[in-house]
C-alpha cells in the first residue's frame, strides 16, 4: 500500500527563467546570472487527487533563488485558477508542497529549497503552448504576464529549434527551448526578456514522472 495519495497530473508545462538559453541548472551548473528567477505554467488536461478530479485547471509558480536552486532560501507564490474548487485548491496546493511526493521526486525537491511560502493566489490563470509553434504563454492578469516564442538566428532572424533530452531528468525528459519575455508585479517581482524558456510535456505522480 502506497504511503501517499493517489494523484496525478497531465498536461502541458512550461517554464520561464531568468537564465540564457537553455539553463545550465538543467547541466548540474550554476545559474547564468547568479540568481535563480522563474515563473511556471501548468495547463492540466487529466489529473486527479485521490477523488478529486483536476482536469481542465491551471496553475502558475513564480519562484526566486538568491543563488542556485539546490543551496535553498528560496521563495514561492502559487497562483491557483480561480475556477477550482475548495476541494481542488487544496489538491493542487499539497501536490505543489511536495507533502504527497517522493523526497527524490520534482515538486518535493523544489519544495525543500523554499523556505518562504508566500500567500497563494486564486485568480483567474491562463496556460496555453504550442510546441510545435515554440510558443506559450503564463498569464495573471494584472499580476503576471510570461510568454515564449522562438530563438531566432542573430543573422537572419530564421527559427533556430533546440531540444534538450534528459534520459534522467525528474522534471521532464524532454523539452523544446525557446525565448522567455515575463514580468510579474506580485509577492515575487521578475522583469526579464530574451531568456530561457522550456516547453514540455508533464505527466507526474507521487513517485515522480510517469512514463509511458
Amino acid at each position: 500500500m502506497s504511503e501517499h495519495v493517489d494523484w496525478r497530473l497531465r498536461g502541458a508545462g512550461v517554464d520561464l527563467c531568468n537564465c540564457d538559453y537553455g539553463c545550465p541548472c538543467q547541466f548540474n551548473a550554476l545559474p547564468s546570472h547568479g540568481t535563480c528567477e522563474a515563473a511556471v505554467g501548468y495547463r492540466i488536461e487529466e489529473g486527479h487527487f485521490g477523488d478529486v478530479a483536476l482536469a481542465g485547471l491551471n496553475v502558475a509558480c513564480t519562484f526566486f533563488w538568491p543563488g542556485a536552486v539546490h543551496e535553498g532560501h528560496g521563495q514561492c507564490q502559487a497562483f491557483i485558477d480561480e475556477r477550482a474548487t475548495a476541494a481542488q485548491r487544496q489538491a493542487l496546493l499539497t501536490i505543489l508542497s511536495g507533502q504527497e511526493q517522493v523526497p527524490t521526486a520534482f515538486f518535493a525537491i523544489f519544495a525543500s529549497t523554499v523556505e518562504t511560502m508566500h500567500e497563494p493566489q486564486f485568480v483567474p490563470v491562463e496556460v496555453s503552448t504550442d510546441r510545435a509553434a515554440l510558443t506559450a504563454t503564463i498569464r495573471v492578469p494584472g499580476v503576471l504576464d510570461g510568454y515564449a516564442e522562438p530563438i531566432r538566428n542573430p543573422v537572419d532572424g530564421s527559427v533556430h529549434r533546440a531540444r534538450l533530452l534528459l534520459p534522467d531528468g525528474f522534471e521532464f525528459a524532454e523539452t523544446d527551448c525557446a525565448s522567455a519575455t515575463f514580468n510579474c508585479s506580485g509577492a515575487i517581482r521578475l522583469n526579464y526578456a530574451g531568456r530561457n524558456a522550456m516547453l514540455y510535456d508533464l505527466h507526474m505522480g507521487p513517485n515522480g514522472i510517469i512514463h509511458g
